[in-house]
């Protein structure tokens, strides 16, 4: 027969899953206790600036390079893609120059 301190355990790590997380140990120094501890924290947020940070990590680890096309799609995310502003330049001769 189960415990109630085991019962209990249980549900929260239910209600964990239930919400997309999980818990688990990590091996590391003890002065990066707190890093790891914010870290793992920003990191279950559902947040955007946890899945920026959660791509950084990834592309740090890899090693690999930023994929193509990161400006083209910074550009898109503008709030000024949907806006119908036109950039006009003046043509200009230039100056006269005597010589």
């Amino acid at each position: 027969m189960r415990t109630s301190q085991n019962r209990a355990i249980q549900n929260y790590r239910t209600r964990l899953s239930e919400r997309g997380l999980a818990r688990f140990e990590v091996l590391g120094r003890d002065a990066d206790r707190d890093l790891l501890r914010s870290l793992a924290r920003r990191l279950a947020e559902d947040t955007l600036q946890a899945s920026q940070l959660r791509a950084a990590i990834i592309q740090t680890l890899s090693g690999s390079s930023p994929k193509k096309g990161g400006i083209l799609a910074a550009l898109r995310r503008s709030p000024l893609v949907e806006t119908d502003i036109e950039f006009v330049r003046s043509h200009d001769d230039g100056r006269r120059v005597d010589i």
